[in-house]
């Protein structure tokens, strides 16, 4: 019999993530760091080193990527189907994904966090058109152009920073060009799909379902956040047209979310929503809830994936959520888990979003921001509770319009685990991390009226959200104002002009004939032959020429 190593890279995945929560508990207790140095090889006095930084940040996040990915792969055993060549392609692409996440995080220095970068963006792309059809194929192009994007931004931060002696960028306080910063939050940008590079994230959904439950929860889109706060000491903390771009992400987000109807589209709207929340609260110089809030999104977002591959497979592939009312009775564990992590996705009190976003909230009310920023923050808040119970009225409380005699049971055999220890972590990882960790934050000293306003918006946003979704008011909206909102505010003609203007403007005929020969491939034979002249030159022997050159360098020299 055929040892499943789905079931051994499961367990071995588990151990490691307890291991470096140990590890890092460790290292938070004693307050300090390890950093260690591989020699790869020596050309006489140059070393070529490869370094890797650990501390309790590092360990922590290792310790959450290792648990989801532990936790995917089990459920993917039974998910991708009979255990043959092409599952265990599947499961080497995703280990090999959280190994590049592995090189990125534990990476002091750009050029090791440019392997796992540039790694995440090739594996992912691999992932994404996995299915071999023309829509993950079209899917995966959009995702790796953009991401080079980003690349491009890492690429020139490593040139410039040839300059400094050193590629480690920890050892440089204030000595950093602001310039470079600019380049590094360029970089995080288009990894976090922030505004203008959001169209990716949904496109993305074109993967695997358990390939979207890691890419949005503790890898991919989670990198750019992660090297943020790296050189959270390096750049402008309080940086507010950056967090108006990050905010102008998070409304567009939510709205397009709200008149959304795709069910795994949703889910990656909301990611984007909650990544735009982690950037604010960034450039706000609030580093530690950000990655408080990192953390405990990533749990409650892969279950939300993971119970959405369990849905859209019980029901034969179908993600339109206008057609799954009343499931709930057939798949009462997945619907169970699916609206508790929905519900901890909202801030609902005592899950585990509730935690960081109640914190965040509330600091952002003592950061001296203006009101109409204010007023966006808690509208954002407020529209993902209106989406959230959107997506609950439309899967629960409707009449199920699916196919007639069709015949829903809920077997899902081995997932059902992996799903049960997520919802536990759903409810308790909040609470847990906070206390236990004892997080370093201020005491802070609200007004009644501010203290409620957070779950007065949840609450809100949840009542408007049911009320609207009942009486199918978004129905009776235009319909550009559909279409603005179904193409992400245009995101999507954004992306795409800048290729479809260049193709035509290469059709050119000025263009294509003249400039483009020009500074193509016929300029490039003619800067060569007449390169191969000058040789031609020399190689005649002439006295004159071999004179001047003699004079030539007997001027340099004096």
């Amino acid at each position: 019999m055929w040892l499943n190593l789905y079931l051994v890279w499961s367990l071995f995945l588990f151990i490691f993530s307890l291991l470096f929560f140990m590890m890092g508990l460790l290292f938070l207790l004693n307050d300090y760091s390890l950093m260690f140095e591989w020699i790869l090889f020596k050309i006489n006095s140059v070393c070529f080193v490869y370094i890797i930084y650990v501390d309790q940040i590092c360990m922590f996040f290792l310790s959450v990527v290792t648990f989801i990915s532990s936790m995917v792969i089990l459920y993917s055993n039974f998910y991708m189907g009979n255990y043959n060549y092409s599952s265990v392609r599947f499961l080497m692409l995703v280990l090999l994904f959280v190994f590049s996440m592995f090189l990125m995080i534990a990476s002091p220095n750009l050029i090791s966090i440019l392997l796992g970068w540039d790694g995440l963006g090739l594996i992912s792309y691999c992932l994404v058109i996995y299915y071999n059809s023309l829509k993950s194929y079209l899917a995966g192009m959009i995702t790796c152009l953009i991401n080079r994007l980003g690349d491009i931004g890492l690429l020139i931060s490593i040139s410039w920073m040839f300059s400094y002696g050193s590629w480690m960028f920890m050892f440089y306080t204030n000595l950093i060009d602001q310039y470079l910063c600019y380049l590094v939050i360029l970089s995080s940008f288009t990894k976090s799909a922030q505004i203008p590079f959001s169209s990716w994230l949904p496109a993305a959904m074109a993967a695997p379902t358990p390939v979207s439950s890691l890419v949005h929860s503790s890898t991919l889109v989670t990198a750019g956040v992660y090297l943020l706060m790296r050189f959270f000491n390096k750049y402008m903390v309080n940086n507010i047209y950056i967090v108006f771009i990050s905010l102008l992400t998070m409304i567009m987000s939510s709205l397009c979310a709200s008149y959304e109807f795709d069910l795994k589209k949703i889910i990656a709207l909301s990611t984007l929503s909650q990544l735009g929340l982690m950037m604010c609260t960034l450039f706000m110089g609030l580093a530690d809830l950000s990655f408080f809030h990192l953390l405990t999104h990533a749990m409650f977002k892969s279950l939300l994936f993971l119970c959405s591959g369990i849905i859209i497979h019980l029901m034969g592939n179908c993600q339109d959520i206008r057609f799954m009312g009343s499931v709930c009775f057939s798949m009462p564990i997945t619907f169970g888990c699916f609206n508790l992590a929905n519900m901890a996705l909202c801030g609902f009190p005592f899950l585990a979003g509730f935690y960081s976003k109640d914190f965040i909230m509330e600091n952002f009310c003592f950061n001296g921001l203006n009101l109409m920023v204010m007023i966006l923050f808690y509208l954002s808040l407020g529209l993902t509770s209106f989406y959230s119970i959107r997506l609950f009225y439309y899967t629960i409380i409707t009449k199920f319009n699916y196919l007639s005699f069709h015949n829903i049971s809920e077997n899902i055999s081995m997932m059902k685990y992996s799903i049960m220890f997520l919802c536990f972590f759903s409810v308790v990882f909040g609470c847990m991390y906070m206390w236990l960790l004892n997080l370093d934050l201020s005491y802070l000293l609200l007004p009644f009226y501010l203290k409620l306003l957070t779950l007065i918006m949840v609450l809100l946003g949840l009542y408007l959200g049911f009320e609207i979704s009942y009486i199918k008011m978004t129905y009776k909206f235009p319909t550009a104002y559909y279409f603005m909102n179904g193409s992400m505010w245009f995101m999507y003609s954004y992306s795409h002009m800048i290729y479809t203007y260049n193709y035509l403007f290469s059709k050119n005929f000025m263009m294509n004939m003249y400039w483009g020969e020009f500074f193509g491939g016929m300029g490039f034979s003619y800067v060569l032959l007449k390169m191969s002249n000058l040789i031609q030159l020399y190689h005649f022997n002439s006295f004159k020429i071999f004179t001047m050159i003699i004079l030539i360098w007997l001027i340099i020299l004096i």
